[in-house]
């Protein structure tokens, strides 16, 4: 009697369980197979739900999908690459399938250990490294290059070749001060679209994304989808020095957010500024933080499209001139960002994000721009309007860009 009745309440157990929860248990133990066999392969350490590597990185998976699709066994896994010297972690989405479940969890592990693991381990070995050296706005960096083989699904009667090379004179554009940059090139087509995609520290690249798009158009797609993904790890030789981290650019941030929803007077604006100084200890990060939050805010949520540049402007008596780098050679630019897509994680009331888009040049300029088309009998979509990037200028002296 004993034994029936606990079989009969595990069978409701069962019973009872929800669809997600199911759901949630086959990710789970998708989850312990990819890190058992990733790090049977790494020869890490498990610790913690992570693999654990030397020079302090770690390797996490968040399984998003696993289901079972005509015969086939399938996986959607996101592999998180930390480092203590990494500003972002590395994110890796993997996309495996298999007429097994170990099937399927081996074509991850092997996708993620080609594409991602082989040029970290490069870098930690400096193992054949290639010479990247960078200048603007009067600096030098001096950076070593590590990149492994092209990842390929699907893509035939084509020779493989290193994708980084067909932007290798765009590259030294986009790397500025910190420790580490990698890039993320992911090219797919099917029979109704393409995906060009350049990631640099994680933060998409239009330009660069759109140099792709003459090699792909030469791909035959007829058979269904095809693809090709390819790592690139830039290590700057130099220790860095920039004199500020992330958490202060970011917690400043958040503070000046809070601040700009309620400047009322010019007092306000002013004590914004003092406190930013302080947070910082930096006039011109200060300065960074009050510019780039309102154009920021206008790129998130105002829909045009916008490029990968920003323009320093500087006065030279009579003269006025503009000078382009790169949103990544700008340290506090992405941080601000994170800083901005926390914030609206949080469902701001309307009237506050409004607020701080309205102070942009950016909003300004597109209201300028939507009333001169209605005058002129068009209509202009905020997605019909490309900005190449934001200028801006800082009169700060000795002012320099981290």
């Amino acid at each position: 009697m004993i034994t029936v009745a606990l079989f009969k309440k595990k069978k409701q157990e069962t019973e009872e369980k929800t669809p997600e929860q199911i759901a949630e248990e086959s990710k789970s133990s998708v989850k312990g197979m990819l890190l058992e066999k990733l790090n049977e392969k790494l020869k890490g350490t498990l610790y913690d739900d992570c693999v654990i590597m030397p020079k302090t990185y770690t390797i996490d998976i968040q399984v998003i999908s696993h289901e079972e699709r005509e015969g086939y066994q399938i996986i959607h896994a996101v592999y998180i690459v930390k480092n203590d010297e990494f500003d972002e972690p590395l994110i890796d989405p993997v996309d495996s399938q298999g007429k097994t479940l170990e099937e399927a969890v081996d074509m991850s592990v092997n996708i993620f250990f080609a594409g991602v693991w082989h040029p970290i381990d490069q870098s930690m070995t400096k193992t054949h490294p290639k010479h990247i050296p960078v200048d603007y706005l009067n600096q030098h960096y001096d950076f070593d290059m590590y990149c492994q083989s092209v990842v390929r699904i699907g893509v035939k009667d084509k020779d493989p070749s290193m994708l980084i090379n067909q932007i290798m004179n765009e590259v030294p554009k986009y790397l500025g001060s910190k420790k580490y940059y990698w890039f993320r090139i992911f090219l797919a087509q099917t029979k109704d679209k393409k995906m060009l995609e350049v990631r640099v520290n994680g933060s998409v690249c239009p330009e660069l994304s759109e140099k792709f798009k003459p090699y792909v158009e030469k791909w035959d797609a007829n058979d269904g989808f095809c693809c090709e993904k390819q790592y690139a790890i830039f290590v700057q030789r130099e220790a860095d020095q920039c004199p500020f981290d992330k958490q202060t650019v970011m917690e400043a941030g958040k503070e000046a957010i809070e601040r700009m929803v309620k400047i009322r007077s010019r007092e306000d604006y002013d004590a914004m500024s003092d406190k930013l100084i302080e947070m910082t200890g930096d006039k011109g990060l200060a300065a960074e933080i009050r510019i780039f939050i309102p154009e920021i805010f206008a790129k998130l949520t105002l829909g045009y499209r916008e490029g990968d540049s920003l323009f320093l402007i500087e006065d030279e008596g009579e003269e006025h001139r503009q000078i382009e780098f790169k949103k990544t050679q700008l340290r506090s630019y992405f941080y601000l960002q994170q800083a901005i897509l926390e914030y609206l994680g949080t469902k701001p009331p309307q009237e506050d994000v409004q607020r701080i888009v309205f102070n942009s040049v950016a909003f300004k300029e597109m209201r300028k721009a939507t009333e001169q088309a209605k005058e002129n009998g068009h209509e202009i979509k905020p997605s019909d309007l490309f900005v190449p990037g934001t200028s801006y200028k800082v009169g700060v002296e000795n002012y320099k860009v981290w």
